[in-house]
């Protein structure tokens, strides 16, 4: 369904984004979009813009969660919410955002920014038409299966979460979507960010050569596998993949050592090579990864990862950067970026804003969003442009 035949069906309700404070700046991007393509809509007329509150300067709903001394907090929703059809932004990762207990200042984790979302969805109470939680980072998505007398993090959050009222879930390159068998009667979508990718690939780099023989798409282990195979099947190359060999016999920082880095797939000399992952966290096993395929002679190397978290700041990305071992980083604003990444001579963001209000527009219409899980059309076009440049 195209934006087109938005103007000929009634919204579910009347739309409310609420962008919490680790949010804020995506919640913006993705309010102004939906309020520009509105105003266009309003213009032409149709049954969606007799709507009362169909048009207007802003969806965004004032909300907040203030603390006490102790650290303790509460949610508050500022305006009515009565019979709206809510979507909720959290970004789970944002650790810039602080606050107070007992004279202590503590940076938020994962875990204070899941409890002020159930917050302000309890201060909803239950007066929405719908909820609509979009958390980009699923929260505690890497604590998905269980491997010995072990918390499923994961799964509980979305049963909480969908016992609260939530009516569905949206996230981005979920860590293992199979989580969502833990609400198998809820809506759970897991959107990848590929378009996005190849679109700010081709936007910064001029002088790619797209086809088998000068570049090649690389897994940096098996769990990426089937985000390198699609990535590489709508550009028409090759695939290559590295797993990691352990020595079991020891644990080192919890974990069993990386004796080597194994790789499978055709030879990489003098082509551009394009790594994809779900996140870089500390970012050792992708400069590893990068490490293995220079000794193999690979030319550029492109680091794209849909969370950068950079856990252990940007140090080893710039000796990389320096050193030529990377060309260039692209992730996305779908977690919180920091002004010296942005800064940084081989950082490319991929915006994700115009997509996530697209989302919105379509689900507050109750659209299908299939052609937006599904870009390989969109894909085909942008790249058949960059072919005739």
């Amino acid at each position: 369904m195209s934006q087109d035949n938005f103007l000929e069906t009634i919204p579910v309700g009347t739309l409310g984004i609420i962008a919490l404070e680790s949010s804020k700046g995506l919640g913006q991007k993705v309010n102004d979009y939906i309020v520009e393509w509105r105003k266009e809509r309003s213009q032409e007329g149709g049954p969606a813009t007799s709507l009362a509150g169909y048009q207007r300067d802003s969806y965004l709903v004032e909300a907040a969660c203030p603390r006490f001394g102790s650290g303790e907090a509460k949610g508050e929703i500022k305006e009515s919410v009565r019979g709206d059809d809510l979507y909720l932004l959290v970004d789970v990762c944002n650790y810039s955002l602080t606050y107070n207990a007992f004279g202590h200042v503590n940076h938020m984790s994962p875990d204070d920014h899941y409890q002020d979302l159930k917050r302000i969805i309890a201060a909803v109470g239950g007066k929405a038409r719908r909820i609509t939680v979009i958390m980009p980072f699923l929260y505690e998505s890497r604590q998905h299966k269980r491997s010995s007398r072990e918390s499923l993090d994961c799964a509980l959050a979305l049963q909480e979460l969908t016992n609260m009222g939530v009516e569905s879930i949206i996230t981005f390159d979920a860590h293992d979507p199979r989580v969502q068998n833990a609400i198998p009667l809820k809506s759970f979508e897991t959107v990848m960010p590929t378009y996005q990718f190849i679109k700010a690939l081709l936007r910064n780099v001029p002088d790619l050569t797209i086809d088998s023989d000068h570049m090649m798409v690389i897994s940096p282990d098996e769990g990426a596998m089937g985000r390198a195979v699609y990535f590489a099947n709508v550009l028409g190359l090759d695939m290559g993949m590295f797993y990691k060999r352990r020595d079991y016999t020891k644990i080192v920082n919890g974990r069993n050592p990386i004796v080597a880095h194994e790789f499978l797939g055709s030879d990489v000399e003098g082509k551009d090579v394009v790594i994809l992952d779900d996140m870089i966290s500390s970012g050792e096993s992708m400069l590893d990864v990068a490490n293995e395929l220079k000794k193999r002679k690979a030319n550029r190397i492109f680091i794209c990862s849909t969370f950068g978290l950079f856990t252990n700041g940007l140090d080893k990305f710039d000796e990389a950067y320096e050193n030529g071992l990377i060309y260039r980083v692209i992730t996305t604003n779908l977690v919180y970026q920091t002004e010296e990444l942005l800064s940084k001579p081989y950082y490319i963001n991929a915006d994700m804003s115009k997509y996530i209000a697209l989302l919105i527009d379509a689900l507050n219409h109750d659209a299908s969003i299939s052609e937006f899980l599904s870009p390989t059309e969109r894909i085909q076009n942008i790249l058949n442009k960059y072919k005739k440049q």
